[in-house]
């Protein structure tokens, strides 16, 4: 077997110029498969992550009418239960209790959604603590102060920032009418359309003070970072609010569900693309090199070489030739996939600000290293090669050796 691959690599070192071009073509298509699905890897764990570990979480209970009607009244029978459960297990949940009013500054005012939060459990389970703008305030403190933390759009609209004071406005549970004076701890960085537009978060007590709410939660939201499977998480929250309304991640953001399912039919078209520029390059190296060993083909015929050693051998050489170019391509790509995780592309100065299915994307776009797909992509590559090898493998394999040895 040895002889077979020194005999096909002193074959490609013929005509070193063709083979360098043939190698560089395949590791080209491989380190830009490589640092394609990198990117869109990317792309897509930073979408995700921002909805699942910022505010959405990875799955989420209401009461059975609520995500439809979104009335104050439909809330948890018994959300106590549901976070002690959580707790059990050691998945982190939060409890959000939520209502809409008016906010006022100076001479402009806007609707708003209250949230009302345990800020220790969404400090816990989610990083929107963490998500406030650098030098716009802090998060909510352990203790009801009546503060708000603002999304970044209604802070814009009310020309508030960190300090100001906000009097707000809504319904009570009771028919009353809530107005209080709040002030501003801080302001979020972009989260999504909704949030930034009309979220103002306040401590649970004061929620629950300002709506006279009677403690009343509309929401539990799950958040394991991956540590639990999507499936298996929806079924344990089932389990502990059984008439309650379950919602995965998936359910709740289905554009951004099938943003994901798109994004791998995009690979696989850009795939057969790449694949196919490879294949044909590798092709083209094989047959120039069969035309030029025409005599020589028809000398080992002559010999007593079989068709299937022919195969054999020009298949060979076409698999040397795919191993070093994927190789090349491996490499030059998984380098250029870790250069782009650390650093990223900074995509605010044409792109600014984007957001897709209410969710923002940071504007440093950054890559996410995936060996399974670039062992895969290099297999692909390597099979794809011997393959596209056969067609003219088999013309050098039918050859007539007198007619082959007449050649020049």
């Amino acid at each position: 077997m040895s002889a077979v691959f020194a005999y096909a690599w002193r074959n490609l070192a013929r005509n070193r110029r063709r083979t360098a071009i043939a190698m560089s073509a395949v590791a080209l298509s491989t380190a830009m498969i490589v640092l394609a699905v990198a990117l869109i890897d990317g792309m897509i764990g930073g979408a995700v992550g921002n909805a699942t570990n910022l505010v959405v979480g990875e799955v989420q209970i209401h009461a059975v009418d609520y995500v439809e009607e979104r009335s104050f009244y439909d809330a948890l029978d018994d959300p106590a239960h549901v976070l002690a459960g959580a707790r059990e297990r050691g998945v982190a949940a939060s409890a959000r209790s939520y209502g809409y009013g008016l906010v006022a500054r100076e001479v402009k005012s806007a609707g708003a959604l209250f949230w009302g939060v345990v800020p220790s459990d969404e400090i816990a389970a989610f990083d929107l603590a963490h998500h406030v703008a650098d030098g716009s305030g802090r998060f909510l403190d352990s203790k009801p102060e009546r503060k708000l933390v603002l999304g970044r759009k209604l802070a814009r609209t009310l020309g508030a920032e960190v300090g100001s004071e906000i009097v707000v406005v809504v319904q009570a549970a009771d028919g009353s009418l809530g107005n209080e004076l709040f002030s501003v701890a801080g302001v979020l960085k972009a989260v999504g359309d909704s949030v930034d537009r009309s979220a103002a978060i306040m401590h649970a007590d004061d929620f629950r003070e300002l709506f006279v709410s009677d403690g009343r939660v509309h929401e539990v939201a799950f958040n394991t970072r991956g540590a639990i499977d999507l499936a298996e998480l929806e079924r344990f929250a089932s389990t502990l609010a059984p008439d309650a309304d379950v919602r995965s991640w998936r359910t709740i953001l289905p554009m951004l569900s099938d943003m994901l399912s798109l994004a791998d039919g995009a690979m696989w078209v850009l795939g057969a693309v790449f694949f196919t520029a490879a294949g044909l390059g590798v092709m083209n190296t094989m047959l120039m090199a069969t035309y030029e060993r025409m005599r020589e083909f028809g000398v080992l015929k002559a010999l007593g070489a079989t068709p299937w050693r022919i195969v054999r051998d020009v298949a060979t050489e076409a698999l040397l030739l795919s191993v070093a170019g994927t190789v090349v391509g491996l490499i030059v790509g998984l380098l250029g996939a870790h250069i782009l995780q650390i650093y990223g592309i900074d995509t605010s100065t044409f792109a600014g600000e984007t957001s897709f299915a209410g969710v923002a994307f940071d504007p440093i776009w950054r890559a996410t290293p995936n060996y399974y797909a670039a062992a895969r992509a290099a297999a692909v590559m390597c099979a794809v090669a011997v393959i596209t090898s056969l067609y003219p493998a088999i013309l050098a394999a039918r050859l007539r050796p007198i007619e082959a040895m007449r050649r020049v």
